[in-house]
């Protein structure tokens, strides 16, 4: 009795008598204060427990009694401290397996605890309910390892499995702290973290974690374990259940999966069940610099990049909830560099037999240069799209299957259909083409499909504004995959409306060309240097050549020019070379048989082949012929009429004098008015016999030195005199002289100052500008006449020509007065030009260099 408690010992003193009847009480009985603490025990406790009650005064009835301790024991302990009402409890002994029967009944300061072993009658014929109690056997059902705990920690029951392992019996653990068992105080730090779990749960937490312990020398387990508080009917916490799962292989398991994972080359990372945080391999480790303290709860987000990491935890969360793939891009930032980088990250749940998920496993992979690919092909597309949509063709793309797919605007504009018209009929375009070019575009088109070849077609295609076909060239190109399956036919439709009309220009200018190289009139030949390459029949036969010669190279043009030609021909083919075009020319080709063949020659350079240059000849003889002729004749008419002319004014002016002598005025009046026509008649005749000799290079000049302000003044008088009704303005002065014929000058300008005077008969006026420099003189003739078309103006310098209009047909003449003066004017080396428009008048000027030698 020396180990009770001094403070209870005056109790037990004082009552000897009723502890004498407590000892010969059946069963054990036991006296414990309100700490659970036994006070006194009588004999018979040693029956039951197997210790004197020496061994147990003083203990706490957890640990002085393992034999009676159970959770049905402890749950009527504290009930009855609660109520302060007697109860009893039936249980099986966690310790021996023997029934026990525990009566409890509330003391001032304690609880009497009276035990006897076996059922109650009672009890046998109402056993407990198996729902309404927790037997050890249940717990040794199990695999795993449970335990039942006081708030405190001391272990009410325990099943099989931990002790097996730890090799002790039932009542070396049970009434005893759990963190003391040897499983858990061989290891520190896990004897730390029950502890930590056990004063977590009493405040009422579930409590879960991982922990190594080591029952017994070589052996370790790693158990996941869940400590769960279990409350009475006031919600105080009664005990405490301990669950712990032996996850030893399968954290062998995962710690061969984790060097597995270490040797991935993504980033590898496993989550629990709810989402949270397991851990990394190191390459994830290594990248995102995070710790696995770092990485707890929502930590891991810190290493995305803001903008992603609401669209990540949504998606991340729909995952966890609907257990579904997750699957996302995001971009995580490099420890080292803090740059970031695209990642594709997919996680898969890992589930057990029953289907619950027990962990997400997933990975990122670095898809960095994909993104950027994708992006150059964004951009690329992009590009192409607005190429597409820039460039002036029709652009469209069509599926293997020949469908359209996608058309631009410059399409859809043109043929006033869009992309939802087309897109479930292959050959809905046929109805914007024309009916005659359906056929071959759909046999085309059909033909390239099937044998995946370039589809190219013309065809005429109707335009949806105005109804209007117009050419195109369609071409589709197959694109093709890498195993050469045609995924995509791109193709463009191209106006060719103008090149199908030049072809058809072409054509028919071809069709021209052959007829005019097989022309009987025009000899045409293509010249390549001096050399005459090519010729039609017709050249051939003007010049007597065969083709044998044109082949042999017996044919230079420089060589069949006459020699009073070449300079002529010479400075045509330079202007050839310049203008790209000869002004047409007389000349005379030398025959094959040396004859000699006048001609009238033109040219164009070719613009494709700058060497080479087409030259078209006709036959001049007959013209010339006939011009020889005409000259021959008009020479002889000219000096035949001269003679009777001269003499018919001699015998007109004779006769005048006679009748005047004779007072015969009205005679001599009437043969007066003869000498007008007369001299009118002389002076054409004389142009003739002119014309005649500058045809025949016989135009004879007298050298010497002209006063040409004195000359212009009798000009001008004499033409005054013979026409009054017109005044003549002189304007300026030349003081100088020239060399020249001042006979042939003064009928150049005679000439200028009629025809002004005649050219403008309802004009009173003819000017007259005169200016000089130190190197030319000009003479500046203008009317206010009736005008010279402009498109006329060079061909009234031509022999015999005059403008045909209705109002110049009253005005006499020949067309020889400017021929002669422009011939005139070229043999003194100066020129002449004629700036005129119908009703607006002409001007003529004249410019003569000073003191030349004819």
């Amino acid at each position: 009795m020396s180990n009770i408690n001094p403070t209870k010992r005056p109790l037990l003193a004082s009552h000897q008598t009723p502890l004498q009847i407590l000892e010969t009480l059946p069963g054990a009985f036991f006296l414990v204060d309100d700490a659970a603490t036994i006070v006194y025990a009588n004999a018979s406790t040693q029956a039951i427990l197997g210790a004197t009650r020496e061994d147990v005064l003083g203990k706490p009835l957890w640990r002085g009694a393992p034999q009676l301790v159970s959770t049905a024991l402890y749950r009527a302990v504290q009930k009855t401290r609660q109520t302060r009402a007697p109860s009893e409890v039936e249980y099986v002994s966690p310790v021996t397996g023997t029934w026990l029967h525990v009566q409890l009944s509330p003391t001032v300061g304690g609880l009497m605890v009276q035990v006897h072993q076996g059922r109650t009658v009672a009890q046998r014929e109402a056993p407990v309910p198996q729902g309404e109690r927790l037997s050890i056997e249940d717990l040794d059902g199990l695999y795993s390892r449970i335990s039942v705990l006081t708030p405190e920690g001391i272990v009410l029951e325990i099943n099989e499995v931990p002790l097996a392992e730890a090799r002790v019996r039932r009542e070396e653990v049970i009434g005893k702290p759990l963190a003391e068992t040897s499983w858990w105080s061989d290891t520190p730090a896990a004897q730390e973290q029950v502890h930590a779990a056990i004063a977590r749960a009493s405040r009422g937490e579930t409590v879960r974690f991982e922990a190594v312990i080591h029952p017994r020398e070589g052996l370790d387990r790693h158990l996941e374990v869940a400590i769960t508080p279990h409350r009475d009917a006031d919600h105080h916490i009664a005990y405490l259940i301990f669950a712990g799962i032996d996850i030893t292989e399968r954290k062998r398991a995962e710690a061969e999966l984790h060097v597995l994972i270490d040797a991935i080359p993504q980033q590898v990372w496993i989550m629990r069940p709810d989402g949270s945080y397991d851990s990394f391999n190191q390459r994830a480790h290594d990248y995102t610099g995070l710790s696995t303290e770092e990485s707890q709860g929502e930590g891991w987000m810190q290493c995305l990049h803001p903008e992603d990491r609401s669209r990540v935890r949504s998606a991340w969360q729909c995952a966890v909830q609907t257990g579904g793939v997750y699957e996302t891009e995001v971009r995580l930032r490099q420890n080292t560099t803090g740059e970031y980088r695209w990642f594709l990250a997919r996680g898969m749940p890992m589930r057990d037999d029953t289907g619950q998920i027990i962990k997400w496993f997933g990975t990122s992979t670095d898809i960095e240069e994909q993104k950027r690919a994708e992006q150059q092909l964004k951009e690329s597309r992009e590009s192409l799209r607005v190429l597409t949509e820039t460039v002036p063709q029709l652009v469209w793309v069509a599926r293997s299957d020949g469908l359209l797919e996608y058309s631009n605007q410059h399409w859809q504009d043109y043929t006033r259909f869009t992309f939802e018209h087309m897109q479930n009929d292959r050959w809905a375009h046929f109805q914007f083409i024309h009916p005659a070019d359906q056929e071959g575009t759909r046999a085309c088109w059909q033909h390239a499909l099937d044998m995946g070849t370039m589809y190219e077609h013309e065809e005429r295609l109707r335009n949806g504004q105005n109804g209007e076909y117009r050419w195109f060239l369609t071409r589709g190109m197959p694109m093709r995959d890498d195993t050469g399956q045609i995924i995509k036919w791109f193709g463009t439709s191209t106006d060719i409306e103008e090149q199908k009309r030049t072809e058809e220009a072409l054509r028919q200018s071809q069709e021209h060309a052959s007829i005019l190289m097989n022309s009987n009139i025009i000899g045409i030949n293509i010249i390549e240097g001096e050399q005459i390459v090519e010729a039609n029949d017709t050249f051939l036969r003007m010049t007597g050549y065969t083709r044998e010669d044109l082949r042999a190279g017996n044919m230079n043009w420089l060589h069949m020019t006459a020699p009073d030609d070449l300079a002529r021909t010479l400075e045509a083919h330079q202007e050839h070379a310049t203008q790209l075009s000869i002004t047409p020319y007389e000349k005379e080709y030398v025959c094959k048989d040396g004859s000699r063949l006048p001609v009238l020659v033109g040219g164009v350079l070719f613009q494709h082949h700058p060497h080479q240059a087409i030259g078209f000849v006709l036959d001049n003889s007959a013209r010339k012929e006939l011009e020889q002729r005409k000259d021959d004749f008009i020479n002889m008419a000219s000096h035949e009429l001269r003679n009777p002319l001269t003499a018919l004014k001699m015998q007109t002016q004779l006769v005048r004098k006679r009748l005047e002598k004779q007072s015969q005025h009205e005679a001599a009046t009437a043969l007066a008015r003869m000498e007008g026509p007369i001299k009118q008649l002389e002076r054409l005749i004389a142009e003739l016999l002119d014309v005649s000799k500058i045809q025949a290079g016989r135009l004879e000049y007298v050298r010497e030195r002209v006063d040409l302000d004195e000359l212009l003044r009798e000009v001008t008088a004499t033409i005054h005199h013979l026409h009054p009704s017109h005044t003549i303005l002189v304007r300026g002065s030349v003081h100088t002289s020239l060399i020249g014929d001042r006979d042939r000058l003064g009928q150049v300008f005679t000439n200028l100052l009629s025809n002004a005077i005649k050219y403008s008969p309802d004009a009173q006026t003819v000017e007259m500008d005169l200016s000089a420099s130190d190197e030319v003189v000009t003479i500046r003739v203008r009317d206010h006449g009736l005008g010279i078309p402009r498109e006329l103006r060079d061909k009234i310098f031509e022999r015999f020509y005059r403008v045909t209009d209705p109002k110049r047909k009253a005005i006499p003449g020949l067309g020889m007065g400017l021929y002669i003066v422009a011939e005139i004017i070229k043999h003194h080396g100066g020129t002449i030009t004629a700036d005129s428009a119908v009703g607006e008048g002409s001007a003529f000027m004249v410019t003569l260099p000073l003191m030349r030698d004819a």
